[in-house]
């Protein structure tokens, strides 16, 4: 692949777009917040690193990653899936009522975490006022299947489209329940250990950041967790508050910021590259 290799994605796709849009800090961390709900995932977690400690990288690692693949050059990604793969080959945790031993790559672990991270990035983006129709975020969830495979899923077995993303969820959550290793996470991402000079950078920023991911997760798993769930229309105010607060940074800026996977990306192909939401919409506008 040469300077102009698109990726994996490349600019056409829904992937390219969402992706850029700055509530998908919001949509991480209720990724967090879903993941841990499944016993067999956060234990493979809370056993090969300290839940607490480690969250931050956790959290910086995914963010890294998904902008990699999304914007890097096809080698560029199929390299950091190999690095993903070869890491979770390594790694298993034990299960403490039968003392089974599994790897946390099982398919079914991998599975929860993608549908997951899928789920929330459609959730925080649409319900935040991003302008995804229906065909839209089915053709995201189905682009999504490509990265489901860099972390070693086969891609017929992983959700194409919303209705495939629901019927998994509904299919799993017998599955899910709260235990030590999640309220670890919650209590993490409440507040998190910073030191001590930012902690009003906490108190007033990662308070209302995680409060707003957080009261987007769905009644089901505020359920599991013991809380009690806001109505979905308390929920949507806070995700378009948000959505309009951080979309007021001007991209040029926010682009800016480290480790600069779209400008890296815009620099190889071009400026009519650059991600924009304003591309869906016409999308949209121009379809039959």
């Amino acid at each position: 692949m040469g300077e102009t290799d698109p990726g994996l994605f490349g600019p056409d796709s829904v992937t390219w777009q969402l992706h850029a849009d700055p509530v998908m800090s919001v949509a991480g961390i209720r990724a967090l917040y879903l993941q841990a709900l499944h016993p067999r995932a956060v234990r493979g977690v809370a056993q090969n690193s300290d839940v607490r400690q480690d969250a931050w990288g956790r959290l910086l690692r995914t963010a890294s990653f998904v902008g990699g693949i999304t914007y890097g050059t096809t080698p560029a990604a199929e390299r950091a899936g190999a690095r993903i793969r070869g890491i979770h080959r390594r790694l298993d945790a034990t299960d403490p009522d039968t003392g089974e031993r599994y790897g946390v790559d099982e398919p079914g672990l991998l599975l929860w975490v993608h549908c997951a991270e899928i789920d929330s990035y459609l959730q925080v983006a649409r319900r935040s006022g991003h302008p995804l129709t229906d065909a839209q975020a089915d053709a995201y969830v189905d682009e999504q299947r490509e990265a489901a495979r860099l972390v070693g899923l086969d891609p017929a077995g992983v959700p194409a489209d919303t209705a495939g993303l629901a019927r998994y969820f509904e299919a799993v959550r017998p599955q899910l329940a709260a235990t030590p290793e999640s309220a670890e996470v919650a209590s993490f991402l409440k507040a998190p250990p910073v030191p001590w000079p930012l902690l009003p950078a906490r108190l007033a920023v990662w308070r209302a950041v995680a409060g707003t991911a957080r009261a987007a997760l769905e009644p089901w798993a505020h359920e599991l967790y013991g809380w009690p769930a806001p109505s979905q229309a308390a929920a949507d105010r806070r995700l378009r508050a948000a959505g309009r607060l951080l979309r007021a940074v001007p991209a040029r800026l926010r682009r800016q910021l480290p480790p600069g996977h779209i400008l890296g990306a815009v620099g190889r192909l071009g400026p009519g590259s650059r991600p924009s939401a304003r591309r869906l919409r016409e999308e949209a506008a121009g379809a039959p």
